[in-house]
């Protein structure tokens, strides 16, 4: 029982409508441990090797795109061609290695720059995780070296 007020009025079980509240409140707890539990869930799914690689494809291009603006290397970077990297073209693997030896050419202070390093290290990584990990897995569905040359990479 409750006392409610000054007037003492006696509620039996609590003011009307508390188990209402109460239920609601239950029902809206266990909603969202439910979806708290769903999106732990999915963080936790592994990527597979083709989503792997769009995703460092993608992080790869914003990477050099910004690096070729960048203050500290525009100086150096920016004779370097747009790089677009379609991870679907069987040119892909030639192009990388390209941008690679691009970047090793270039000025000692550049390549000592933290943006040339880290762009060269994530390539290096796509590179062989297209070689070793995901061999088979990936599909060429098109072969068109010149594609890749003339891509826009705002446009991906």
């Amino acid at each position: 029982m409750c006392m409610c007020g000054k007037g003492a009025t006696l509620y039996k079980g609590g003011p009307p409508g508390l188990a209402r509240v109460s239920s609601a409140m239950a029902e809206l707890r266990r909603a969202l441990l439910v979806l708290s539990c769903l999106l732990v869930a999915a963080r936790c799914y592994p990527q597979t090797c083709y989503t792997k690689v769009l995703d460092m494809a993608q992080e790869i291009m914003v990477q050099a795109a910004g690096m070729r603006e960048a203050p500290e290397t525009q100086h150096c970077t920016a004779h370097l061609p747009d790089l677009h990297i379609d991870v679907h073209n069987a040119c892909v693997m030639q192009t990388v290695r390209t941008y690679m030896s691009m970047l090793d050419n270039l000025d000692d202070i550049c390549v000592r720059s933290r943006k040339v390093r880290a762009l060269r290290a994530i390539l290096r990584r796509l590179y062989l995780i297209m070689v070793h990990k995901c061999h088979g897995d990936l599909t060429f569905n098109v072969n068109n070296c010149a594609a890749l040359e003339h891509q826009e990479t705002a446009g991906t």
